[in-house]
């Protein structure tokens, strides 16, 4: 029942039911893979009441393996070479979905690096995804990333996937891996890292509310009759770096919102970035919206949302990323042109009365689209690699925004939560 409501005067929208959906956490896309190949995923159907009736695994247009159920976990030994995996569900209304999941097999040792690509650009929160072989009979052991010669992560097993900082400018990020024979190997990685990020957002000034009213979710501003809302800065606890905001949603319309923004970009901008000439707006693709939220009472809390917008000419994109709490612990996506929510079928499990770490990458393509490419939360990276077209605002929408909504549930209950060290980066 939530929508969103975006920027210089906002959006609306509601929930989405979605046809299927596979998702796929093993193999990633174009890795390169010793040949004993592990196959997971699971997969929705909520438009055949009945459910998934079957999964499938196809190698080269060969169906390889099949199994009762909504989820999969397999694994299949794999000639050297490069193959065309399919991860396949079917229904119980004669429906079927499925994802493409190229793969390359050696028996070669070595990393194998998905992401970065070598010689790229790369914002300062790097996707770092990458599989190791090793000719020990007991496996990998752990691969790890280094960054200036020094170790900023590692992980047991034979894969990464993961998300790190990297300081701006010309970068050589070593991944290595290590066996349990003793062995190990490692391979450099040329980047150039590029973006602005913009700090400490949950303390900026100019942040704006509105409340949103069920059902027809309209901006009702300061007038808002059932809605009550507010913003506090500056607050010591809790908070990471003594310095986080409060926002509140209360009132007596179940199901109701509260609406913060604040125009980073654009002729409103809180940033000192007003673009008077229209040149830093078009030339912006990237998008890295990270925070830090607490969450104090997720059984009243329907839903959290965290929001870029981008505007001009006419055309207006949303990147809307909601984790549904009390509304199924599970993350969604906005569909601008239908303005209603999708769901991944990524799970959303926030910490209770603790910090949560959230990060949201996006992408405006070069055919403007929206592209949702990941969101990691506390660590964990969910791909999510779905295109979604934009919609049409009036000419005069110009700017760069950013959102954080909570969304009221049923008794429409007293609910806080808080941001911190929260950072937006472009490029």
């Amino acid at each position: 029942m939530k929508k969103l409501i975006v920027l210089l005067t906002l959006v609306l929208g509601s929930v989405w039911p979605v046809c299927a959906n596979v998702l796929v956490t093993a193999p990633s896309n174009g890795a390169t893979l010793s040949p004993a190949v592990l196959f997971a995923a699971t997969a929705t159907a909520t438009s055949c009441s009945r459910g998934v009736a079957s999964m499938g695994i196809y190698v080269d247009s060969t169906l390889a393996y099949v199994v009762n159920g909504s989820s999969l976990t397999t694994t299949l030994q794999l000639a050297t070479g490069a193959h065309s995996t399919v991860l396949q569900e079917w229904d119980y209304c004669g429906g079927a979905t499925s994802t493409l999941v190229p793969i390359a097999v050696t028996t070669q040792t070595g990393v194998w690096i998905v992401s970065p690509q070598a010689n790229t650009t790369v914002g300062t929160l790097a996707s770092f995804v990458a599989t190791a072989t090793t000719a020990c009979t007991t496996g990998v052991s752990s691969i790890g990333v280094y960054v200036n010669h020094q170790l900023q992560t590692v992980v047991n097993g034979a894969s990464l996937n993961v998300q790190l900082s990297l300081p701006p400018g010309a970068q050589q990020p070593v991944i290595q891996e290590w066996d349990n024979c003793g062995g190990t190997t490692s391979i450099p990685v040329n980047v150039t890292v590029t973006g602005t990020t913009l700090q400490n957002l949950q303390m900026s000034p100019g942040w704006k509310s509105s409340g949103q009213m069920a059902p027809y979710y309209t901006d009702c501003n300061a007038a808002c009759t059932g809605v009550t809302l507010s913003m506090t800065q500056g607050l010591a606890t809790p908070s990471l770096s003594g310095q986080s905001s409060q926002f509140n949603l209360g009132g007596t319309t179940p199901y109701s919102d509260a609406l913060f923004y604040n125009q980073l970009i654009g002729a409103f901008s809180t940033q000192g970035l007003p673009d008077y000439n229209h040149t830093l707006v078009p030339a912006v693709h990237n998008f890295i919206y990270d925070a830090y939220f607490f969450v104090g009472d997720p059984a009243h809390t329907q839903a959290m949302e965290f929001d870029v917008n981008w505007f001009m000419n006419g055309v207006g994109m949303t990147w809307g990323t909601e984790c549904r709490i009390a509304g199924g612990y599970e993350w969604d996506t906005w569909d601008n042109v239908n303005a209603k929510w999708v769901a991944t079928g990524i799970p959303c499990n926030p910490l209770v009365n603790a910090w949560n770490h959230v990060t949201v990458n996006a992408q405006r393509t070069g055919n403007n689209k929206l592209l949702y490419q990941s969101i990691v939360l506390n660590g964990v990276t969910y791909n999510v690699n779905k295109t979604a077209p934009a919609f049409s605002v009036p000419q005069n929408w110009y700017g760069i925004t950013a959102n954080y909504q909570m969304d009221g549930d049923y008794k429409q209950t007293s609910i806080t939560s808080y941001l911190d060290n929260f950072t937006f980066t472009y490029w």
